[in-house]
């Protein structure tokens, strides 16, 4: 409702512009005036996403799809194959072959909207994606990712791509556990530690508390989605790397080093038993497909 009622009043003020002239018509990017011819990358995207999983990209630029107060830069064309295609490894196959067909096409959202750059917030961090009821993601910094085989890659731009797929996996996480909640359990764990303050924390203060990222501290929802996407792209050895990285001691809020690696190991326990209880799906042989994949990409 926000946006619309900011739309309509720029369209009232374009109107009022051309008042010596009734028969003129703006045309306004994103609201029907603007045509194109279908280009080699429209196919593919037609071929690849639309036609067999109803799935949608736009990658041309309009402002509207993002929150007006941001400045962003369009996605660079050459990178939306590259960015798309991995998608489709390491997340959508990799679902496929453990879920099947019909449970992706169910399930994913339909509706990708892609930005070439990050959208700042005004406490410092950087929104990297976002999903809006179960249908639409937004993808940020695309104009950044860079995988094996591309002119200039560096296996430091790896850490750019892994968020890219964390990303998404995160807000996929939101979409499955939005449709059937995740047991109350996961809840108590860590129960009177979130924070508004997330930013504020770093990763080695985040796992003394038992938590798998920062991020994870902003609520019960973000602490869940955040497991299941660390889980999925660091792979099992990355994962038994957070938890056996937690130093000796106890953290600023009392929390002993035992006493973190087991509430890690609880969290784990509990994403993979909703998995399979409640989609009936590996969570292990997911997560060893996503990381196989994300390796063959980037090493």
């Amino acid at each position: 409702m926000k946006a619309l009622l900011l739309i309509i009043p720029l369209c009232l003020l374009l109107a009022c512009s051309k008042k010596d002239d009734p028969g003129h018509v703006e045309n306004i990017p994103g609201l029907g005036g603007d045509t194109w011819v279908n280009s080699p990358l429209d196919k593919w995207l037609h071929d690849t996403l639309t036609v067999p999983f109803n799935i949608a990209v736009k990658y041309k630029w309009d402002q509207f799809e993002f929150e007006l107060n941001k400045t962003l830069v369009p996605p660079k064309e050459e990178k939306i194959i590259p960015v798309m295609s991995a998608i489709q490894k390491v997340w959508m196959n990799t679902y496929i072959a453990e879920a099947g067909a019909t449970f992706f096409k169910k399930y994913c959202p339909k509706y990708f909207i892609l930005s070439g750059s990050a959208s700042w917030n005004e406490n410092g961090t950087i929104t990297l994606g976002t999903a809006e009821g179960g249908r639409k993601v937004v993808l940020y910094l695309v104009n950044d990712f860079q995988i094996k085989g591309m002119e200039g890659y560096r296996p430091s731009d790896s850490s750019n791509v892994k968020q890219m797929f964390h990303v998404i996996e995160h807000e996929f996480g939101h979409i499955l556990h939005q449709t059937v909640m995740y047991p109350v359990a996961f809840k108590r764990i860590c129960a009177g530690f979130y924070t508004g303050n997330w930013n504020n924390v770093s990763d080695e203060e985040a796992h003394r508390d038992g938590f798998v990222t920062p991020y994870s501290m902003a609520s019960f929802d973000e602490d869940f989605v955040e497991m299941v996407s660390t889980m999925l792209v660091e792979g099992k050895n990355g994962f038994d790397a957070i938890v056996n990285s937690i130093p000796n001691g106890t953290s600023i809020n009392g929390v002993s080093k035992a006493e973190a690696q087991s509430r890690l190991r609880q969290k784990e326990a509990l994403v993979v038993s909703y998995f399979s209880i409640v989609w009936h799906i590996d969570f292990y042989s997911l997560q060893t497909r996503t990381r196989r994949e994300i390796n063959q990409l980037l090493y």
